[in-house]
């Protein structure tokens, strides 16, 4: 067909080129005819003509090659009129609109983008050459995914006014499914060891959730590289992938991988040196090493051990530095020597720090949390430090760090800090839910970060069936340049405890306060603070004799001063989800003498996170409560008592019932509380990694105790589910269904717990 084309164009110039010889003339005006969206002076642009020039075969040919290499006509003719070269064309259509239906394994926008990339969009000019190259490709994506018998089909559809659409119906039918995955000259190592650490597998009762067993070239190009991992980090250095065959089935439902591997012999590593310039003393950068002389020989710990050398450079300066681990291989004894080539490059220093993507967040309050500064040299854990303090802000989704070169230097770099905000919130009015607080009603004016100054301001109101709350409150995390905080909050509440399934009694409190927070280290702050309380103890027809008792010795109105301190040690690489680091706080709360109520309270908390993998996160953690009375109180006043059980809590059991009863059987709180948890996090099936959702398998555990007298690990109870939490806009959504593991009779448990909606 191509060539049938290329004929009839030739014959069509060799007509014009015989007309043109004949009627070779000097050009006095040149006209144009049969433009409809092409500019003339588009057209003149193009043409290799000009008046003044002489028309002949040679010019003629040229010009008409040029017009038509535009891609803007598909005709194109010569004509002689007078002194008047006119050119007449016929424009090619362009494309009026583009509609792709049929795809959901490949999204609308990304074909879009591909189209766009190859010029195919709405108003482009209509090329049928470019559709048929998009019918390939599209079908070439769909194998690459396992799609074996998709259908692409492109239909041009002419409309008036010299117009095109065009539209994109795709079939894609149904994945090949992997049924066989073989591995064939493996001695060592079954098959199955070898594909188990692989994203690919054949059909299981896991695949409608994984997908494992839908084949992509991509992944199984992944697969790959893991098998010779798996041999290459066991000591099989001269491990040999020879081929990989995919076959299907004629009916394209079913695939078979096989691979084909010639192991070799296991190598041990004879000797470890360093070379280069070091810039670090040889013994200093030994200790980095992971493999030492006797070791198998492992690729993966040679390649950490080389990352170890370059992040000591980076974070003295030394941005670009190359660490090479060159083998010597003896094939004859089986053995390998290692030098690690050090290159360390120039030492780089920054030039300028830049923020892009902070359009309410002022620039200073992004600076005060950076560790790399201008002037200095370079240091990749100051860089990462930096990423880390502004994720955990809280005030962006997303924070991506880049050291750009500085273009004609080599020691410069520039820091280039993008950030994506996340929704300040003004107003904010709203309805929630718990199983335990009821329909709650919240309306509040919320700033995290008021007027991008990293400042916090509320003001809210709540009303549950079990408490109303109003309150203020104001933070500046950065009080002084050292980055003391001070914070101010003024609260009203009342709490109807007998609806939180605690005893028969309820409270009026209002509350005024101040803390400060002091900066010890990076990771390490102290805070500390004071409040006064006044509380009114109301009773009902079931408060028990304990709490009657305690009323009748001190009155049912208090005014305490209280004074709190904190110290917390935070490693966590973000403020909602985090993935790694840790949290431990051990805090003081006093009553100070002159107390209507004298007491004391210690609570001790603990969040650890280890990464498994990109998506999968382990955590563990734990608080302990305590406290008593002291001077003219006996023990820990009944109105400050620690509760435990709910979806904040232990997971499984209704919220407050834990631990000890009244004689009306109605939970009472306890002096001593103990609750831990274990998790293993990862994202939500079917939505992969969404910002602010993840969902959980977890074990939970806890119990509250009257007293270090009845303190008895053997009573603690025991849960476990799953759990799924999203920071929503209008707040938190939590959700757990939940089994408990040793419940006792008169446990008051609860299979589903949710809450929705701010609680503050």
């Amino acid at each position: 067909m191509r060539r049938i084309l290329l004929c009839a164009l030739i014959a069509m110039l060799a007509v014009t080129f015989k007309a043109s010889a004949a009627e070779s003339f000097k050009i006095g005006a040149i006209r144009t005819e049969g433009l409809q969206r092409i500019t003339e002076g588009t057209v003149l642009n193009y043409l290799p003509l000009k008046v003044g020039d002489t028309l002949d075969t040679r010019s003629a040919r040229q010009a008409i090659r040029a017009l038509f290499a535009t891609g803007f006509f598909r005709d194109v003719d010569l004509y002689r009129d007078g002194n008047t070269l006119v050119i007449r064309v016929v424009e090619r259509p362009a494309i009026s609109d583009i509609t792709i239906s049929g795809n959901k394994a490949i999204k609308e926008e990304d074909l879009r983008k591909g189209l766009r990339d190859i010029g195919i969009t709405e108003g482009e000019i209509y090329n049928q050459q470019k559709l048929d190259i998009v019918e390939q490709e599209l079908t070439h994506q769909y194998y690459d995914r396992g799609k074996y018998s998709v259908k692409v089909k492109v239909v041009s559809t002419p409309l008036e006014r010299n117009r095109v659409a065009v539209d994109i119906d795709i079939d894609e039918g149904k994945t090949a499914k992997i049924k066989h995955i073989n591995v064939v000259g493996n001695k060592t190592f079954v098959d199955e060891t070898l594909i188990d650490e692989w994203e690919s597998g054949t059909t299981g009762w896991l695949s409608w959730w994984t997908d494992n067993d839908q084949y992509s070239r991509e992944k199984l190009g992944g697969d790959l590289e893991t098998l010779r991992s798996y041999y290459m980090d066991r000591g099989y250095l001269q491990f040999n992938l020879e081929s990989a065959q995919v076959s299907i089935t004629p009916d394209r439902k079913k695939i078979a991988i096989t691979a084909n591997v010639k192991e070799g012999d296991v190598f041990k590593i004879t000797g470890v040196d360093i070379s280069g310039d070091l810039v670090l003393p040889k013994e200093d950068l030994l200790q980095l090493v992971e493999v030492k002389d006797g070791d198998t020989f492992s690729r993966k710990l040679v390649e950490k051990s080389a990352d170890n050398i370059t992040a000591v450079l980076a974070n003295i300066g030394y941005a670009f530095a190359n660490v090479t681990p060159v083998p010597e291989i003896d094939s004859d004894n089986k053995t390998v020597s290692l030098t690690f080539f050090v290159d360390p490059g120039s030492r780089v220093y920054v030039r300028r720090v830049e923020f892009f993507g902070n359009y309410k967040t002022r620039d200073q309050v992004l600076r005060r949390e950076m560790r790399q500064f201008e002037g200095a040299w370079f240091s990749q854990a100051a860089v990462e430090r930096s990423r880390v303090r502004l994720q955990r802000l809280g005030f962006f989704k997303d924070v991506n760090v880049e050291t750009p070169k500085v273009p004609g230097t080599d020691d410069q770099v520039d820091i280039q800090v993008t950030v994506e905000e996340r929704p300040a919130g003004q107003f904010q009015t709203g309805f929630g839910y718990s199983q335990t607080s009821g329909l709650i009603f919240s309306g509040q004016i919320r700033q995290n970060n008021f007027l991008g100054s990293g400042k916090q301001v509320t003001a809210g109101v709540n009303v549950s069936d079990i408490y109303k709350t109003l309150s203020f409150g104001y933070l500046n995390p950065y009080y002084t340049e050292d980055g003391v905080s001070r914070g101010f909050n003024l609260s009203y509440s009342t709490f109807n405890q007998s609806s939180a399934n605690i005893s028969d009694y309820n409270t009026e409190q209002a509350s005024l306060g101040v803390v400060f927070g002091i900066p010890v280290s990076e990771v390490d702050y102290f805070r500390f603070g004071g409040n006064i309380d006044r509380t009114k103890i109301n009773t009902g027809p079931e408060t028990p004799q304990d709490i009657l008792d305690f009323l009748a010795a001190n009155g049912n109105q208090y005014t305490t001063y209280r004074i709190s301190s904190d110290l917390v040690h935070d490693t966590r690489n973000s403020y909602f989800n985090p993935t790694a680091g840790n949290l431990q706080r051990v805090g003081l709360e006093f009553a100070v003498p002159g107390s209507n109520v004298e007491y004391y309270k210690v609570n001790m908390q603990t969040e650890n996170y280890w990464p498994l993998t990109d998506t999968y996160t382990f955590s563990m953690g734990g608080q302990l409560g305590y406290g008593d009375g002291y001077g003219k109180t006996t023990g820990l006043p009944f109105f400050e008592n620690f509760y435990a059980g709910g979806p904040r809590s232990v997971r499984g059991y209704k919220d407050n019932t834990l631990g000890p009863r009244d004689q009306f059987n109605n939970p009472i709180g306890g002096s001593i509380k103990l609750t831990g948890s274990a998790e293993l996090l990862f994202p939500v099936p079917f939505l992969g990694q969404v910002a602010d959702s993840r969902m959980s398998w977890f074990v939970d555990f806890g119990q509250v105790y009257n007293g270090v007298d009845n303190f008895d690990l053997n009573n603690l109870r025991y849960t476990t589910g799953i759990g799924a939490t999203w920071q929503a806009p209008v707040g938190p959504i939590t959700i757990s269904v939940a089994y408990p593991l040793n419940d006792k009779p008169g446990d008051e448990t609860e299979t589903i717990q949710f809450v929705f909606g701010n609680l503050f």
